[in-house]
């Protein structure tokens, strides 16, 4: 049985720097690996992350920090890797150690955007990250709101829910609720899905659309994600549960949705690119939307959200005409 006394996060953003507060509740000793020395040094002397949730403070003598990935990885056995998907490939190039034999949980909510792979798939097949040690946490969880302890919930998914169980002691606390789930992939899928919805959103919301069309759009794309999943394994599922309608609610309507405020800021008149330049964090649900609608073409049944998405992030169509388009075609 792996040791999860030994659990170290690999990530310095907001949400590696959320679960690090949320694993400080109930750990002695928490390793954490940040590539970026600044953000290391100022971690050492400031006792928070200069860069995201700067208002937590960490109790140094629970870290145990790291700028060397595979140090870190030779003295724990369970890791939490939580980087954008867009920056897996470089967070783990200098790993020259093995993975195999450690218990990983994938923190991510996109797509590896080069291999188009999901990315317990893809730590399965270049690094033999084993399926019985593989797990996934997924929301409804802002990191913002956990930095503030706001009531908030998690969902861990593994096909070895022995292995999730033991993480949920690790992660519940008096404002983190968790719940366990058998349903990787579809959790994994949920989780990149929604973010791709959450732009459509931001874009309604932008060009001026009210409450009342935005509740059918995301009744629509509720119903769009149902059939979707339909596709990816006959896993019995209800999307009805937190990790599927509750993650796909908050990434909508939450103030704090960066893949919501890519959208807003393209209905408001950016272009894609320049309102990707302008954003200081990683919006998943652009770098997931090219191979979900990808996808979705060889599958039965229509999209028109994730159709509406990919034309106006990879085929330059107008926002303002594609809206009006859908909003036709919507129930």
């Amino acid at each position: 049985m792996q040791n999860f006394s030994k659990i170290a996060v690999i990530g310095g953003g907001s949400w590696a720097t959320a679960l690090v507060k949320i694993l400080c509740e109930n750990n002695t000793t928490v390793g954490w690996y940040v590539r970026n020395e600044v953000t290391y040094n100022h971690l050492v002397q400031a006792r928070h992350n200069p860069n995201y949730l700067s208002s937590v403070e960490f109790d140094m003598s629970k870290l145990d920090l790291h700028t060397d990935i595979n140090k870190i990885i030779q003295q724990y056995d369970v890791l939490i890797i939580a980087t954008p998907s867009f920056y897996l490939g470089n967070m783990l190039a200098p790993l020259t150690v093995s993975l195999k034999d450690i218990v990983v949980f994938s923190a991510i909510k996109g797509i590896v955007p080069e291999k188009k792979v999901l990315v317990g798939a893809y730590l399965a097949q270049n690094y033999n990250v084993d399926e019985a040690l593989f797990g996934v946490i997924a929301g409804p969880c802002h990191a913002e709101e956990v930095a503030l302890e706001r009531l908030s919930y998690l969902t861990l998914a593994s096909s070895n829910l022995a292995l999730a169980e033991q993480m949920k002691e690790k992660l519940g606390c008096n404002y983190i609720q968790v719940s366990l789930s058998e349903d990787v992939i579809g959790v994994e899928y949920a989780a990149t899905l929604k973010n791709i919805y959450a732009i459509a959103i931001g874009i309604a919301h932008g060009l001026g659309y009210g409450d009342n069309f935005i509740s059918v759009l995301i009744s629509s794309a509720m119903r769009e994600m149902k059939c979707f999943l339909k596709h990816i394994g006959k896993k019995k599922r209800n999307i009805n549960n937190s990790a599927y309608l509750g993650d796909l609610l908050v990434t909508c309507y939450s103030i704090f949705s960066r893949n919501r405020m890519l959208g807003n800021m393209i209905g408001k008149g950016y272009t894609v690119k320049a309102a990707l330049i302008e954003m200081t964090m990683i919006a998943e649900g652009y770098y997931g939307a090219k191979t979900i609608y990808e996808l979705s073409t060889s599958f039965n049944g229509e999209y028109p959200i994730l159709q509406f998405v990919y034309q106006v992030l990879y085929e330059k169509g107008n926002a303002k005409k594609k809206m009006r388009a859908l909003s036709k075609m919507l129930n």
